[in-house]
């Protein structure tokens, strides 16, 4: 078995030939082969295009979340993610919220941040004034690079500046562009490229990093809904309010926290073909503005229902990147039903706080276990070996023996 990773021309190669270099390197197995190959509603010519070294595609589960209603609006809501309970939770707790009302969301426009780096400059104070007064040359030269996102109202709407100092004083511009219904990664690394060598030019300064921030602070939405006392409880609203108060005091428990609400969110994402590592980014550095600290907040009513509210990052589009290349994106946004990038904002804010509200639900009464671990059972029957007539079987008498392990499971396919 050959397990060098220096493989000169790999990148040449087609995806047979990449999985048979793969292949007699590590040993894989015909059956993995096969496996690989199977790459459901993507063709490999889709494939090899989205990234590089292609070898196959990697399949998650995906369902909808139902009982959602935001704004007035009915959704269907679809998500891709590997982990028992969370689409379940989605829909009781969206179920709970609509009994108190429905959800009330709101986006702000969807403006990303460009980041140009100048460094070397021994006056970066008294440069902000020059690049401000030539703040009408600069979003031009912005502009020029994507006319069509001009067309459609979007671009450079203004430009902020920071100097950062202790050291080598840096002075920062940020260009601030309006990316209408994209996430605008592209559109705004290239207008924060075109417009350094005219702000070298302009300070004397020397351009080196240029690209788009992840921390969307200007493209923001929110939601809030109320669950009702009638429906969950006095004991279980005190009881979240106790476990929220934990994550604001405490980030070890904040991490957690924020953890629940992007289970949903990235859930969404990833069904509908957008950046999850750039909404988690933007999300947990969101969190960390002033110390790091949940995403919601919890407070009861005037009627001692429970109101949570959620402010958020959403830096995700409706157009662009895999939203229109990949098969199974397209048929999910049409699930989905939203008009613009705001409006998939709202949701994911909506699907957030609820997909919170009902972690905490759940660890404030029950425990997180009781119904995840009743999920889980099925997926430790299926490795034990249980075909598809035994899974249900085998996945209820491990949650009678309160022993969900290979083991036991094994045990009960020997006695069936």
């Amino acid at each position: 078995m050959n397990n060098v990773s220096r493989i000169p021309g790999f990148y040449k190669l087609s995806i047979d030939e990449r999985i048979e270099e793969i292949r007699e390197r590590t040993g894989l197995e015909k059956e993995d082969v096969s496996t690989l190959r199977q790459t459901g509603a993507l063709d490999d010519d889709t494939i090899d295009r989205m990234i590089e070294n292609v070898i196959g595609s990697f399949e998650i589960p995906l369902g909808v979340a139902t009982n959602f209603n935001i704004n007035d609006k009915d959704y269907l809501i679809p998500m891709a993610i590997e982990e028992t309970s969370v689409v379940a939770a989605a829909s009781k707790g969206a179920k709970i919220a609509r009994e108190g009302g429905g959800i009330e969301a709101h986006s702000t426009d969807p403006v990303m941040i460009g980041q140009i780096q100048l460094l070397d400059i021994d006056d970066p104070h008294a440069k902000k004034v020059d690049i401000l007064n030539a703040s009408d040359e600069i979003i031009e030269i912005a502009n020029k690079q994507d006319r069509t996102l001009l067309k459609f109202g979007g671009g450079v709407k203004d430009i902020e500046l920071k100097v950062l100092e202790n050291g080598d004083d840096m002075l920062i511009v940020h260009l601030l562009v309006d990316c209408r219904d994209a996430m605008g990664a592209n559109a705004v690394n290239s207008m924060a490229e075109a417009v350094a060598p005219y702000l070298e030019g302009l300070t004397g300064g020397r351009a080196c990093l240029r690209i788009i921030s992840n921390l969307a602070d200007k493209r923001i939405s929110r939601a809030k809904a109320i669950f009702p006392e009638e429906e969950i409880g006095e004991d279980t609203i005190n009881a979240i309010l106790d476990a929220y108060e934990l994550a604001k005091r405490d980030p070890y428990r904040a991490s957690t926290h924020n953890k629940g609400i992007m289970n949903g969110i990235s859930a969404v994402c990833l069904a509908t073909g957008n950046d999850t590592r750039a909404i988690e980014a933007g999300a947990h550095s969101y969190a960390s503005v002033g110390g790091y600290s949940p995403l919601t907040k919890y407070e009861k009513n005037s009627n001692g229902d429970l109101v949570g509210s959620i402010e958020i990052p959403t830096a995700t589009g409706t157009v662009g990147g895999a939203t229109r290349v990949h098969p199974t994106a397209k048929a999910c946004l049409e699930i989905l039903n939203v008009d613009s990038a705001p409006e998939l904002g709202r949701v994911l804010a909506s699907v957030g706080l609820i997909q919170n509200f009902s972690a905490l639900r759940a660890l404030a009464t029950e425990g997180i276990q009781k119904g995840h671990m009743s999920l889980h059972a099925k997926n430790i029957a299926m490795m034990a070996g249980a075909d598809e007539s035994q899974v249900d079987e085998v996945a209820r008498k491990l949650v009678e023996k309160e022993d969900i392990t290979m083991n036991m499971a094994e045990k009960i396919l020997e006695d069936m």
